[in-house]
């Protein structure tokens, strides 16, 4: 018996030494666990030197001056009154941070669990005048997650990094199981090509307050008349700003799971999740109505309105949607809210935020770039203008001056011929090490 088991092992041991030995190297996504004790995150916040910017976040224009967010670090703050020069100022801190709006003098960002009020009266010296739990106790940054222990009084989160490595195959691109299987797993690591990941990068235009900035079509902050609205994955959170400087928690609205953007046009809220986007009337601001419910396959899909339409890119990623699933610009017909409907879909690689300047419309494409169109006629689309050679993200059009933000810095265009824009500057980021 003994013999009989060893002629059928002998095969395997076989097959196992004549295994050629070959070195592949890998890129790859680390997570590394974070904890930080609450009372770390809330040290009073004030203006620090300027910094280099290395993760770019969420973009924010309020006059003359510049937001762009640090992903969970905190704001660069610049001084763009000549966008061919836009000029650094400061920093601030903000363990966290990924959202921005603002009203009047006062900034408010998120700060994990928290809401933070700062006076940006002196964008030199700038502080914090007020802070106030949003009731968020977890969150989704791109493809990390936090969450909020009461009992420990700690926010356990990850650090997302990308890594390269030498490491052994058998020649045919698979690994040698035993040497690599369990380190991936225990460090959650896995394989894919780099891509700029959606790190939910939102900011907000109000057009009914003209008192609040301008921001991209990412956005989970808005403003309209006197509140503020606060999306994370499953809620809407409001909070009354008619003292901007006091912010005070009010109503909260449960949506579907997986909410990602929210964009105000005149009385409504249009709030983009990754299987549909609801409509909500705010004529009374303090009491949202939805009005409808538009369903979509499961995707990315921030949104922009103008008119009787939306304009909604859909993208099917391992992050938000399924994979393999065709990414389009859907143009929806939203003259009747109660019933919006898709008039027309365009075939569109990796399209990611949009903004619009009727009659030009932007849709960035992530690392495939950014592309200009005609949207005269929103069911005939026409390109005007591609740029491969850009990482888009999102977009702000604003007074014939675009702000595109992407994972390699800020770039600013002079559109005032659509066909042909005019770079005016660039803010380089600073890939980490």
């Amino acid at each position: 018996m003994k013999a009989y088991i060893l002629l059928l092992l002998l095969p395997l041991v076989y097959l196992t030494s004549c295994t050629d030995n070959c070195e592949q190297t890998r890129t790859y996504r680390k997570y590394t666990s974070v904890q930080l004790f609450i009372s770390d995150i809330r040290q009073p916040i004030s203006s620090a030197p300027p910094q280099s910017l290395v993760e770019p976040g969420k973009l924010y224009v309020k006059g003359q001056y510049l937001f762009i967010v640090e992903v969970k670090k905190g704001i660069h703050v610049f001084d763009n009154s000549n966008p061919a020069n836009p000029r650094a100022i400061s920093f601030l801190p903000i363990p966290g941070n990924v959202d921005i709006a603002v009203r009047d003098n006062i900034l408010y960002a998120d700060s994990y669990i928290d809401l933070v009020a700062l006076d940006i009266s002196n964008p030199t010296a700038i502080k914090e005048v007020n802070r106030t739990e949003t009731g968020f106790t977890n969150g989704r940054v791109g493809r990390t997650y936090w969450s909020y222990d009461k009992q420990t009084m700690k926010i356990y989160d990850q650090r997302e990094e990308i890594a390269t490595e030498t490491v052994k195959t058998d020649c045919e691109g698979t690994f040698n199981v035993l040497p690599y299987l369990v380190p991936i797993a225990w460090f959650g690591r896995y394989y894919e090509s780099f891509a700029f990941a959606d790190v939910a990068y939102n900011s907000v235009s109000a057009p009914t307050a003209p008192t609040t900035g301008t921001g991209g079509s990412m956005a989970r902050f808005a403003i309209t008349s006197n509140q503020l609205y606060v999306v994370n994955n499953s809620s809407l959170q409001l909070f009354d700003i008619t003292d901007p400087a006091t912010p005070v928690k009010g109503k909260t609205v449960n949506l579907n799971w997986n909410v990602e953007t929210i964009f105000p046009y005149r009385t409504n809220l249009f709030i983009g999740t990754t299987t549909g986007m609801y409509i909500y009337d705010v004529v009374n601001p303090a009491e949202p109505k939805q009005l409808s419910a538009f369903s979509h396959v499961r995707s990315c899909d921030p949104v922009v309105v103008h008119e009787n339409y939306a304009y909604v890119t859909l993208r099917g990623t391992s992050t938000c949607g399924v994979a393999g699933t065709q990414d389009v610009l859907d143009v929806v017909d939203i003259s009747n809210l109660t019933a919006p409907r898709v008039a027309k879909s365009y075939p569109l690689e990796t399209p990611y935020g949009l903004g619009i300047d009727y009659p030009t419309l932007f849709v960035c494409q992530g690392n495939k770039g950014l592309s200009v169109f005609d949207a005269s006629n929103p069911l005939d689309l026409k390109v005007q203008q591609t740029f491969a050679n850009v990482n888009a993200f999102d977009v702000i059009p604003l007074s014939k001056t675009l702000l595109t933000i992407g994972k390699d810095g800020l770039y600013q265009y002079d559109y005032s011929n659509p066909v042909a824009l005019r770079l005016l500057s660039k803010i380089d980021a600073r890939q980490p090490n």
